[in-house]
């Protein structure tokens, strides 16, 4: 019988609370934006918080209907709208994702980035008719990953904003520091949708080597081979791990801030995921 590979690393299991190594590296985040007082009425418990709001994103619960076990679900609200609004949640996305670039595991040299559209339960900004879903009110995230897909960027919008128009604002909030495109050579993988000027020169500008399916072009050349490097699917896969938090397939949030929030949130998780990895 052959005998079993006990080398492989078994896959990190769902991340429904903060491990007490992502927590080592949230931890000075937050003590820096909050530090405890000395006197007082005490602080609530960061670590608690941020548990109750990762069990929001991946369960899709009100935030009302929060266990008991994280504490008032007011003082877990309040928090974080707090972090949102102090730009923590993205903060630790890019500690994170720094920490990988570190260690040499960001993958610049192939990048994609695609869109996808969502329900949008209530009132708020951001939010527009869904043109595949008989118009009603929807938004749409728009990612940018690395070769293997770690998110680097994201944006929201409303569902009918076309992709294209997304593209530059998405390449400037890139998280972490991107490399010299004259150093590095970047290739940036893109479907139809960006087959236009916006999207030329969205790619152009940012110094990116541009493989866009264009409109009409067969998938296969005269040789039975496809016309550009399959690469765009690694953003569609991240796009499907983010789809599986059920706070995030429906926006539930009336601020836009919020729900980006908790997107930011889950790119962080999978960047620690890729640290694991490593």
């Amino acid at each position: 019988m052959p005998v079993p590979d006990t080398t492989r690393q078994r896959p990190l299991p769902t991340i429904w609370e903060l491990p007490d190594e992502l927590w080592e590296r949230v931890e000075p985040i937050l003590e820096r934006h909050y530090p405890a007082a000395p006197t007082g009425r005490p602080r609530a418990d960061l670590r608690l918080v941020l548990d109750g709001v990762i069990y929001r994103m991946r369960s899709g619960v009100q935030w009302n209907r929060l266990p008991r076990c994280f504490g008032a679900d007011s003082t877990v609200h309040g928090w974080f709208q707090r972090f949102v609004e102090d730009g923590v949640l993205i903060e630790i996305w890019a500690a994170l994702a720094a920490e990988c670039d570190e260690l040499g595991a960001v993958l610049w040299e192939w990048q994609a980035a695609d869109g996808v559209m969502g329900k949008s339960r209530f009132d708020g900004d951001k939010r527009g008719p869904n043109p595949t879903d008989r118009a009603k009110m929807g938004t749409k995230k728009h990612l940018l990953v690395e070769q293997d897909g770690g998110p680097l960027a994201v944006v929201i919008d409303g569902a009918n904003v076309n992709d294209h128009k997304l593209l530059e604002e998405t390449i400037e909030a890139i998280v972490i520091e991107r490399p010299d495109p004259r150093e590095v050579v970047q290739h940036l993988c893109l479907d139809k949708a960006y087959d236009n000027k916006t999207g030329d020169g969205a790619c152009q500008g940012a110094g990116y080597i541009s493989h866009i399916r264009r409109i009409g072009e067969e998938k296969l050349d005269d040789q039975g081979e496809k016309m550009h490097p399959a690469r765009r699917w690694v953003v569609e896969r991240t796009i499907a791990w983010l789809q599986k938090c059920r706070g995030i397939l429906v926006r539930y949030d009336k601020k836009p801030e919020n729900y980006e929030g908790l997107v930011q949130l889950a790119c962080a998780l999978l960047w620690f995921r890729r640290l694991k990895r490593s």
